[in-house]
Order: structure tokens, then C-alpha cells, then sequence
């Protein structure tokens, strides 16, 4: 069986999380040679995300700069991937998920007729402005794909929808339900446990579709729920700057809201298994919050994961400072509410995501 070449990219700390599995599992091979290819989209976040799971980046392509536009870093990308490419001389290239990183690595390997693997395929919101630009960041990732590792079954329907072949679509899971499992355990949820008999409630917003007055209702909303005796906040900050500001100027002086620094993903799950439920606009928590059976309110008005909303574990609330409010306040006085989704499902896998993209590319790829 002959050593292939293969190319696993990174620019952000979701993807870092999601991909570490299956980077854990490649590195099992015998014929994978696996290259972690760092782009910085996430500079600070990232290799502290893959070093909690023993990895290490191998190449840093160093783009980011403070206030880029995504114009900007997509071609700052394609500049540095073209020579990047030619050096490395990859087999196979992987990606994952909807970012500027995965869609300008796709591109630029299928441009240097590497066959691009993309990890988290098929998720559709049928909204290109919700989210932005994710949603037409995949839809073009899908276009120069070689394999299509869709994590549920309503993902490979999208595709199959969109004209691909379904002999080039394999359903997996989603490998962040694996590394939930790694994770889980290595900081106690004790750390987040409160002191005065309040309910913790885990809040993130960052969508960029979001910015602007949606996220002040999203952060009068947490102020209303803060506001109650019964509730604590922990709400870790995006680093943008945009929805960093917004939060500190409608959060920063509530005593029982806890702005903190991006946690790292040991603590962020040590959160998560501590907390009563959580209200998020981030695509990672609508998958990872279910297999722990928490429930959770999407701030969103529409989701590209809709199998965490059909088996009862998400609700899409919207960004309706009165909806928000009332929806948690569901979860918090109502019982019998809160435990119809506060039990754990595996909507998106159950833990076994990076063995069978591993499996597979091995059939697909290993003598190829």
C-alpha cells in the first residue's frame, strides 16, 4: 500500500476541533502521510485548539491581518496557497465545514487538480445571507469537491439535490461529536459550577448577519435573563472586534454575566456539561450541546442544521429580544419543558465520525 500525500487544512478553531479526530485517525495509517496546514484565520485560537488534542501545525501561511475584509483574506489566501500547494505536493487535500479558509484551499487544490476531500458536506440553510458567508462558501466547496463526507442523511439529500453523484457521498457524522467525547472529562465541570444556586446558561454570538441591532436584542435579551435571581451567564467573546464591542457595552456591567476570553475546548465542554442550557448563533454548539443533552435556543432565524431543531433538542428563537426572554424562560420555570430537550441525542453521530471518513478514504484513496 503506497504513502499518499495528504494535505488537512486549518483556519479556524472550530475547524481545528472538528478536524483533530480525524487527523488523530489518519496519523494511525500506514499509508496517510498527514500535513497540517495552518492559515491563521484564527491566529491566536487554533493551535491551542489542536495542541489540547497532541497536535501540531506543520506550515503557517500567517494571513491574517487586524480589520481584513473577507475579500481581502481570500486573496491574501490564494496567494499564499498557490506556492504552498506546489511545495507541499499533496495527494489528497481536506477541509471541513463553510469558512473562507476551506473554500480558498478547496479551490486552490482543485486548481493544482488535487482532489479536494470535503468533511461536514451538504449543510444547507436555503439562505445565502443566513449565514454569511458560510452558506455560499459550502455551496461552492461542493462544486470542486471530490468526496462529499456529509454528516447526516438530510445533508446527502441537499447534495443529491444539487446534481452530485451519490457514489461520491458517504454519511458519516460529524467528527465534532468525536472530539467532544476526547474532550470530555479533562477539566471537571465543577470549575463552572455555581456558588449561589444559579442556573448557568452558556451564551456565544458572533454571525456576522448578526452584527448591528440584532446582536443588541440578542444581548438585552441575556441582560432580562441575567437579571433574574436564579440565573448566571457565562458568555465567552468572539474576537471580532464587532461583536466584542457590543456585548461589553450592553454586558460588561452586569454583575452575574461573565464576559470571558475564548475558553479553550477542554473548558468550553467542562462549560457545556455544567451549564442548564445554552443559546448560541454558533453552528459547533447546535451539534455538540444535543449529545450532551443540553438544550438549546438558536439565535438565528433560520439553521443549515436542522436535525438537532426535528429531534427536539434545538429551538430557533431568532434574535426577538421578547422571544429570546420568553423561550428561556421555558427552560427555566417549566420542567416538564426542559426535560423534553434536555436529554441526550446523537442527531449528528455518536462518536465514530473520523473512523469511518478514515475507512473510507482508505478504500477511495490508499492504491489510488
Amino acid at each position: 500500500m503506497s504513502e499518499r500525500q495528504i494535505l488537512l487544512a486549518i483556519g479556524t478553531r472550530p475547524e481545528a476541533i472538528k478536524l483533530a479526530p480525524v487527523a488523530l485517525a489518519l496519523r494511525r495509517e500506514s499509508w496517510a502521510a498527514v500535513r497540517i496546514l495552518s492559515t491563521s484565520q484564527h491566529r491566536h485560537l487554533v493551535q491551542p485548539a489542536l495542541a489540547s488534542f497532541g497536535i501540531a501545525v506543520d506550515r503557517d501561511l500567517d494571513v491574517m491581518r487586524r480589520g481584513q475584509s473577507l475579500v481581502a483574506l481570500c486573496g491574501r489566501l490564494m496567494l499564499a496557497l498557490d506556492p504552498a500547494i506546489v511545495q507541499e505536493r499533496p495527494d489528497i487535500a481536506i477541509v471541513q465545514g463553510d469558512t473562507t479558509t476551506a473554500f480558498a484551499v478547496a479551490f486552490a487544490c482543485a486548481s493544482h487538480r488535487v482532489p479536494v476531500v470535503h468533511i461536514e458536506a451538504g449543510l444547507r440553510s436555503g439562505d445565502r445571507g443566513q449565514p454569511f458567508p458560510e452558506e455560499h462558501n459550502r455551496e461552492l466547496i461542493t462544486r470542486v469537491a471530490a468526496r462529499h463526507y456529509a454528516p447526516t442523511e438530510s445533508a446527502r439529500q441537499n447534495l443529491l439535490r444539487e446534481g452530485i453523484a451519490d457514489a461520491s457521498i458517504a454519511v458519516v457524522g460529524n467528527p465534532v461529536v468525536d472530539a467532544l467525547r476526547l474532550q470530555e472529562g479533562v477539566v471537571d465541570a465543577s470549575t463552572f459550577a455555581s456558588t449561589d444556586g444559579r442556573r448557568l446558561v452558556v451564551v456565544t454570538a458572533h454571525r456576522r448577519e448578526n452584527f448591528g441591532e440584532p446582536l443588541r436584542r440578542i444581548c438585552r435579551a441575556v441582560r432580562a435573563l441575567a437579571d433574574r435571581p436564579d440565573v448566571a451567564v457565562l458568555f465567552p467573546t468572539h474576537l471580532n472586534p464587532e461583536a466584542r464591542r457590543v456585548a461589553e457595552q450592553e454586558l460588561g456591567s452586569h454583575r452575574h454575566v461573565r464576559l470571558v476570553e475564548p475558553l479553550d475546548y477542554p473548558h468550553m465542554v467542562a462549560a457545556l456539561r455544567a451549564c442548564a442550557f445554552v443559546m448560541t448563533d454558533s453552528g459547533g454548539l447546535q451539534e455538540e450541546a444535543p449529545a450532551l443533552g443540553k438544550p438549546v435556543l438558536v439565535l438565528r432565524n433560520v439553521t443549515e442544521r436542522p436535525e438537532g431543531v426535528a429531534c427536539g433538542a434545538a429551538r430557533i428563537v431568532g434574535t426577538d429580544e421578547a422571544r429570546i426572554v420568553a423561550a428561556a424562560a421555558s427552560l427555566l420555570d417549566d420542567h416538564v419543558a426542559y426535560a423534553a430537550m434536555a436529554q441526550v441525542r446523537h442527531p449528528y453521530g455518536a462518536g465514530d465520525a473520523a473512523k469511518k471518513v478514515v475507512d473510507d478514504m482508505r478504500l477511495r484513496f490508499a492504491d489510488g
